[in-house]
């Protein structure tokens, strides 16, 4: 090793210096990369086809190329997609050719961030992975089937990275902390029980942001005694709390969750989503909307005073924002998951809809016709309209629905909350209808 490899190494981040070199000391991703598994069997026969490696960060990905990399006899180039266009990729693409004439050797080609290109810029690398002029290898961390063109995911085989366990990340910080060559075994650090778990658990399984952490205090907490000391509080001040990352895919998957635990009563639930979503930067008007829309699709009748809950919510954001508006919303959120459940209101249109968009309705029945003009009895005769206020109950019974609808019912309701009072005041006046 050069005084300048040396150099290098030294100023290298200690994630950098740690990555492993086989598929032996690789962390996490047994589902993908344990023994007799696909993906591990394709690269230990140097037999990998072009792929994406999608997944959080610092849960492998990257590193799992660099071990491809080790391990292939093929040319392996990296490119990013952020710094990276179309004329450096013909470059690539043409030194993958001369290779191939004339040394019968392969190329991977690793392109992060690969969801960051363009339909045109993927568009160019399509010929050269149909052809196997290049085994492509894409790493992205958002959704590949919402992020990327069809065109290329189609093209290649999707292995979905999971966030690293926690037991996966002790691993991983306890051989850094004993490794004398790549990790910080001759700092002789002394880290505190509590202090390793507080950063297990704010990394939430990207042993980057971990293992930055661990530097960091091992790096500014001063020697003592031949000592370096971390305790709880230096491990809370280096590392910050995980910033949760909302792409299309999350943002949407979240957005689902929160939905269906309104749906499903689970007020805790229903708040922890609403928690993330509003602590990942989203507008808290979109909370309130949801909060209205679910006050009629799965409450409804059942109990009429969600609707005021969910529109009283969102006033109270427009007036007071956030984030003192956030115990508006929960509020509304808790009393729509806590109330009787209906989807009659959802229902009773939807089916209404249907017969409208069909057409052939009929003609509206003549006593139910626009009577405000002078002239009118010429034209409809409306005297068989009969006033419900002139009834005792301000009820009687007459024909709302045209011919051929006389026996729809659109709106059915359940026996949940003041539905089932709806109902039997329903058969009470209309018998069995």
């Amino acid at each position: 090793m050069t005084l300048f490899d040396f150099n290098e190494k030294a100023n290298q981040p200690l994630a950098d210096r740690l990555r492993p070199r086989s598929l032996d000391d690789f962390v996490g991703q047994q589902h993908i990369v344990g023994p007799g598994r696909l993906l591990r069997r394709a690269i230990e026969a140097d037999r990998l086809t072009s792929s994406i490696f999608y997944g959080p960060p610092g849960c492998g990905k990257t590193t799992l190329a660099h071990i491809i990399a080790q391990m292939t006899k093929a040319a392996f180039v990296r490119m990013n997609a952020v710094t990276s266009g179309v004329t450096e990729l013909r470059e690539v693409l043409k030194a993958a050719d001369d290779r191939r004439k004339m040394y019968g050797q392969p190329t991977y080609l690793l392109l992060d961030e690969c969801h960051r290109w363009n339909k045109a810029q993927s568009d160019s690398i399509l010929p050269a992975i149909e052809e196997g002029l290049i085994r492509f290898i894409g790493s992205t961390t958002e959704n590949p089937m919402i992020s990327m063109t069809p065109a290329i995911v189609s093209r290649c085989r999707l292995f979905a990275f999971q966030p690293l366990t926690a037991q996966d990340l002790r691993q991983a910080l306890t051989r850094a902390l004993k490794d004398p060559v790549d990790g910080l075994g001759d700092l002789h650090v002394q880290v505190d029980d509590d202090a390793l778990e507080h950063w297990v658990r704010t990394a939430a399984g990207d042993l980057r942001m971990a293992l930055n952490a661990l530097e960091l205090a091992a790096l500014t907490t001063p020697t003592v005694s031949g000592q370096i000391h971390i305790t709880l509080e230096i491990a809370e001040d280096s590392i910050q709390k995980p910033v949760i990352k909302v792409d299309d895919s999350l943002y949407y998957d979240m957005l689902s969750a929160f939905c269906k635990s309104l749906r499903g009563s689970d007020s805790d639930a229903a708040l922890l989503w609403c928690a993330r979503l509003l602590y990942a930067g989203v507008d808290p008007r979109l909370i309130a909307r949801r909060l209205i829309a679910h006050a009629s699709e799965d409450v409804g009748l059942a109990n009429p005073q969600a609707m005021v809950q969910a529109v009283t919510a969102a006033h109270a954001l427009e007036l007071v924002g956030m984030p003192e508006a956030r115990l508006s919303l929960t509020q509304a959120i808790i009393f729509i998951c806590e109330s009787p459940k209906s989807n009659s209101v959802v229902m009773a249109m939807a089916t209404a809809q249907a017969d409208a968009e069909r057409g052939q309705l009929g003609a509206v029945p003549e006593h139910l016709r626009d009577a405000h003009y002078g002239g009118h009895e010429r034209i409809n005769d409306t005297s068989g309209y009969l006033y419900p206020h002139d009834f005792p109950g301000h009820w009687v019974e007459q024909r709302y629905l045209p011919d051929g609808f006389e026996e729809v019912r659109y709106y059915q309701p359940s026996d949940q909350g003041m539905e089932k009072d709806i109902a039997d005041a329903r058969r009470t006046h209309r018998g069995q209808k």
